[in-house]
């Protein structure tokens, strides 16, 4: 599976909508606490802890 998106974030708890709008997807709550990355598993847009 191809990643869409990275997006850095400082936070271990993140939300995805996808694209917003029509082009979007429901809503989802993504953990980050105990990895390094997650891939959301509705647009692959992967989110990236910063490193500290």
């Amino acid at each position: 599976m191809q990643v869409a998106e990275t997006v850095e974030v400082n936070k271990e708890k993140v939300a995805c909508e996808g694209a917003g709008g029509a082009l979007g997807h429901p809503k989802v709550f993504l953990n980050l606490r105990g990895k390094g990355s997650i891939d959301c598993p509705y647009c692959s847009k992967r989110f990236v802890l910063k490193q500290s």
